[in-house]
């Protein structure tokens, strides 16, 4: 899978309710974080292990976009975009909160090992299209979160707009669009599925 991707993109607080629940101002533009490319793993019932001893991790459901050729101005996402997935932002929250503190960049908290696991990919719908489907994560058969595009504070167009002047976008690159509501801890053994309105994409175990 890593084979493949170039960059990996991260929208932080792309939802209003998710910028709130955490207690964080709604941004007045995209919020950019980077992953290593070792951090995104299958999701496709793969047990994936996670760090201890750092305090809680918090998984935060997104839908992920594959760009499939190199950004040009003015390309629209349904040029640049053939495929999505559905991802996991695994996130060290206390590590989080003791970085953004003394201003040091989120790499830590975010950007280890199997943070990123990504559902196997299907065709993207286009822009208009995406907005008709929700998709949902599950803990242990019961689902925590739901999201929709139409709920973004950025949309995918301003994304990758964003994102192609500010650090360059081309073919092979991950974005994490952002996470709905409803994050929370996860505990070992806990089993995620990720679905797109009824169709699960993706499964894994964490430990």
């Amino acid at each position: 899978m890593n084979s493949l991707i170039r960059n990996v993109y991260c929208v932080g607080r792309n939802y209003k309710l998710h910028a709130l629940e955490l207690g964080n101002d709604i941004p007045t533009e995209p919020m950019i974080f980077m992953k290593p490319t070792h951090a995104v793993v299958p999701c496709n019932g793969h047990v994936i292990s996670l760090p201890k001893d750092q305090g809680e991790v918090h998984y935060e459901g997104e839908i992920v976009i594959l760009i499939a050729r190199d950004y040009e101005p003015g390309i629209s996402v349904n040029e640049l975009v053939d495929v999505m997935a559905l991802g996991i932002d695994f996130t060290l929250r206390d590590v989080q909160g003791t970085i953004k503190q003394k201003g040091h960049p989120w790499t830590a908290a975010k950007g280890f090992k199997s943070s990123a696991p990504l559902s196997p990919y299907i065709a993207f719908p286009g822009t208009e299209e995406i907005a008709n489907q929700d998709f949902t994560v599950f803990i242990n058969k019961s689902e925590v979160q739901r999201g929709n595009t139409r709920d973004m504070i950025f949309s995918l167009q301003e994304i990758v707009d964003y994102i192609a002047l500010h650090y360059g976008l081309g073919k092979g690159d991950l974005i994490f669009t952002g996470t709905p509501a409803g994050v929370g801890a996860v505990a070992s053994g806990d089993e995620f599925e990720l679905l797109w309105g009824d169709q699960q994409l993706g499964s894994c175990v964490v430990s």
